[in-house]
């Protein structure tokens, strides 16, 4: 991922990836009726967003898969990691309405 330019356009793509995964995250625990399920799938999403690596390459090339993989995330900058934090903040906050409407006896399926 590369750095973002200006602060509106940081602000944006933080609101944008905070709605997308609430949006997913909601909608996953409406179909599934696992209240979290987002939130423990967010970090393999983050996984194949920052990875340069592919899915077949941790099972074949471990070690050096799993070093890119440190490398990648350490070469994030800070922007980056703003961005991809609101993201799992939508998935929590997607888990607590769920919970929240089960418990005032709202059943989505």
């Amino acid at each position: 991922m590369s750095g973002i330019g200006s602060l509106p356009q940081l602000v944006i793509s933080m609101i944008l990836f905070i709605l997308l995964f609430f949006g997913i995250g909601f909608l996953l625990n409406m179909i599934l009726r696992s209240t979290w399920i987002m939130a423990f799938l967010y970090p393999l999403i983050v996984i194949m967003i920052v990875d340069s690596v592919g899915i077949f390459d941790y099972i074949f090339t471990p070690g050096s898969s799993f070093q890119a993989l440190g490398e990648d995330f350490a070469a994030l900058q800070f922007v980056d990691i703003l961005i991809l934090t609101s993201g799992f903040i939508g998935a929590i906050i997607s888990g607590i309405i769920i919970k929240m409407l089960r418990v005032r006896g709202y059943q989505m399926f």
